[in-house]
């Protein structure tokens, strides 16, 4: 479950430096010490500061602050900073209760509870990060805490689980508190990358057989009913094709499938392992090769792959970008025992040709 991605939400990239942001573990650590500083003393502390793995000491101000006999409970809103993230201005709420043996995490609303192995966190148990556990652990022996009970709940969260991975990986009920190092670094790749490794290793360990990679919605929705695969063999793959290939090298799954449209296959195809706009392009020039009964001019001249395409009806360009995407699969796959094919999807999500 480490650097589970919760998302993506789709926002304009802004103007200047990037600002960075708190993992929702973070967020959950700060709260976690306030109200347990309120517990013991009647008194939050606002803002309320915490110490990350890497020893950075923000402070976080106070959006909720609640106390009763026995127990008290405090809420942070989370500020991802500049990163499109699902769970931007989400309130994180702790509520904790002293007694009983040892620190104990419970899954509020809004949080979701592990239901398949593969994950760090066993089956049964709420979704919290390692890291974070130990961060919240870490507050309360700080302040003289032992025997503890810590529920997590971030309102509204069920509904926007349903945005992120957590569905496919079997976490159930609300959203993931996340996070290695308590910060969100904008628009890194890392974290989505992250995810689809663990969405092998949930395969892996159900025992799947055929895994799918897609660019898309519309190519997931063709794949999947192609082949009548489970939710939990679709792997978000998105642009990052050399991120989900290259992990299969290592944890192999005896068969997969990558799917996607036209441009983004053409991209695979002329060996291309990201897949975004901003990081390859389509080579027309490749293209024009490709359908060498085309004119070259006439290739050139297109503004997208789409209008080769689009030419090029009846000549079989679709199933000769799918043998090359296929080929590229290959080279990255090298000697792993995993049977590959690739689908290239049309915009009305029809598989327009299947190599392998």
């Amino acid at each position: 479950m480490a650097a589970l991605y919760s998302g993506p939400m789709r926002r304009e990239k802004p103007e200047g430096e990037l600002r960075r942001g708190w993992t929702t573990g973070a967020c959950a650590t700060a709260a976690v010490k306030a109200a347990f500083a309120a517990l013991r003393t009647g008194e939050f502390p606002d803002p309320v500061m915490i110490t990350l793995p890497k020893g950075e000491t923000p402070a976080f101000p106070l959006a909720l602050e609640e106390r009763g006999e026995g127990w008290a409970r405090a809420g942070i809103i989370k500020d991802a900073g500049d990163d499109p993230d699902v769970t931007h201005g989400c309130t994180v709420v702790a509520t904790v209760r002293e007694g009983g043996e040892g620190i104990r995490f419970k899954a509020g609303p809004g949080v979701g509870m592990v239901t398949k192995a593969g994950l760090p966190i066993a089956p049964g148990e709420p979704a919290i990060n390692p890291v974070p556990r130990q961060m919240m652990a870490q507050v309360i022996a700080e302040l003289g805490g032992d025997g503890v009970e810590i529920e997590i709940s971030i309102p509204g969260g069920e509904a926007l689980a349903l945005k992120t991975w957590n569905p496919r990986l079997g976490i159930v009920g609300g959203l993931s508190i996340l996070g290695t190092t308590g910060i969100v670094n904008p628009f890194s790749c890392a974290a989505w990358i992250a995810s689809i490794h663990r969405g092998i290793d949930v395969a892996r360990a159900m025992g799947l057989s055929h895994v799918a990679g897609c660019t898309g919605s519309t190519s997931e929705d063709a794949v999947q009913a192609h082949y009548g695969l489970p939710l939990e063999a679709m792997l978000d793959m998105g642009d990052f094709a050399g991120g989900l290939l290259k992990y299969l090298r290592t944890h192999p799954v005896p068969r997969v499938t990558i799917g996607g449209g036209f441009g983004k296959i053409s991209k695979l195809a002329q060996g291309a392992l990201d897949l975004h706009s901003g990081r390859s392009q389509v080579d027309m020039d490749w293209l024009a090769k490709a359908c060498p009964e085309l004119p070259c001019e006439k290739v050139l001249a297109a503004n997208t792959a789409q209008e080769v395409l689009e030419m090029a009806q009846g000549l079989g360009l679709a199933q000769r970008v799918a043998d090359a995407g296929l080929k590229t699969v290959r080279e990255v796959l090298k000697e792993a025992p995993v049977h590959a094919d690739v689908i290239i999807v049309s915009r009305q999500g029809e598989i327009l040709a299947r190599a392998g």
